[in-house]
């Protein structure tokens, strides 16, 4: 099995508005803006999140740059993670650095891992230095799979684990 994570693109098509249309609206504080939108609001949808990981300012004090990865098994889209460039004080109270999803249909396969892990690597190779995942306390598999990528709960407050992921010796630079 070949996995590759890739980031968003404005010229993504119909394999990722398909994977869009089956991942939940909201899951688990994940949010999911396109499910049951039409294609043509997906097209506009991908040039704003483009735009968005060029982007180096904070809007409405709290919204900071992202970018938008996709997770592939033999080609097929079956996740997708946001990495905020940055947090906010909001941001770390509710939202973390990184969310990510597995497509329902492909869950309980260990992509979950592999798709973080990816991010992780995008993360460390951005120059963070650590990464911050916010999990809801009844969402065990995002729970260990965060730790399984080197997290560490430092808090379980307000029904969520706070999580950070801290850049390995190797890669520091």
């Amino acid at each position: 099995m070949t996995l590759s994570v890739r980031p968003l693109s404005a010229s993504d098509g119909q394999d990722i508005y398909q994977m869009l249309q089956e991942i939940p609206e909201d899951e688990n504080g994940f949010t999911n803006p396109l499910r049951g939108s039409a294609y043509t609001l997906y097209r506009a949808w991908l040039i704003r999140e483009e735009e968005s990981s060029r982007s180096t300012q904070i809007e409405d004090g709290w919204r900071v740059p992202q970018t938008t990865y996709w997770l592939y098994a033999d080609g097929v889209p079956v996740g997708m993670a946001r990495l905020r460039h940055m947090l906010t004080d909001k941001l770390l109270q509710n939202g973390g650095s990184i969310g990510y999803c597995i497509r329902p249909g492909y869950r309980g396969r260990g992509y979950g891992k592999a798709l973080l892990e990816g991010v992780l690597r995008e993360a460390w190779n951005m120059g963070l230095g650590r990464v911050l995942i916010t999990v809801h306390s009844g969402n065990t598999p995002s729970i260990r799979t965060a730790l399984a990528n080197g997290g560490a709960v430092e808090a379980i407050q307000n029904g969520m684990h706070y999580i950070w992921i801290s850049r390995p010796a190797e890669n520091q630079g």
